[in-house]
């Protein structure tokens, strides 16, 4: 990369309060009425199961914010009340791990060897992101179903 190359700067921002969101939690909590009134399941079970859905709940309700902001010399992320800033010189390679439930979890190793997560919520589309690393030269690789 030459000194004077610029490149788009990626830019993602993401909220908790959405239609899909509320969609999906009045859904669930449908369900879960339908088998208490209907299947007349035990209070205990809805019980657990509605107390399942409180952090995705408390989440709407308090509007979560994130966002990921990729430049040529920074990687900038915030998740709530968490942020963080990397410059691109620290961090040696980019692991894209897939887990067991299909969600891919993006972690920065740096030269210190210490290694740091963006949050689910603050990350764009992985392939977007991908290419944004490569076209800075910054190393990443994929780890299929890593249980660490």
């Amino acid at each position: 990369m030459g000194a004077s190359q610029t490149h788009k700067i990626l830019e993602h921002h993401s909220q908790s309060r959405t239609l899909r969101h509320a969609l999906i939690m009045t859904a669930v909590w449908g369900v879960i009425v339908l088998l208490w009134l209907l299947l007349d399941a035990a209070d205990w079970i809805v019980a657990v199961l509605l107390a399942t859905t409180l952090p995705a709940a408390l989440d709407f309700a308090r509007n979560r914010q994130a966002s990921l902001r990729l430049d040529d010399t920074q990687l900038r992320w915030r998740s709530g009340r968490s942020q963080a800033e990397v410059s691109l010189h620290r961090i040696d390679r980019v692991r894209f791990e897939t887990r067991l439930d299909l969600s891919i979890r993006v972690r920065l190793v740096l030269d210190s060897s210490k290694r740091l997560s963006i949050p689910q919520d603050a990350l764009p589309d992985i392939e977007e992101l991908q290419k944004a690393f490569d076209e800075r030269g910054v190393r990443w690789e994929k780890h299929h179903f890593g249980f660490l």
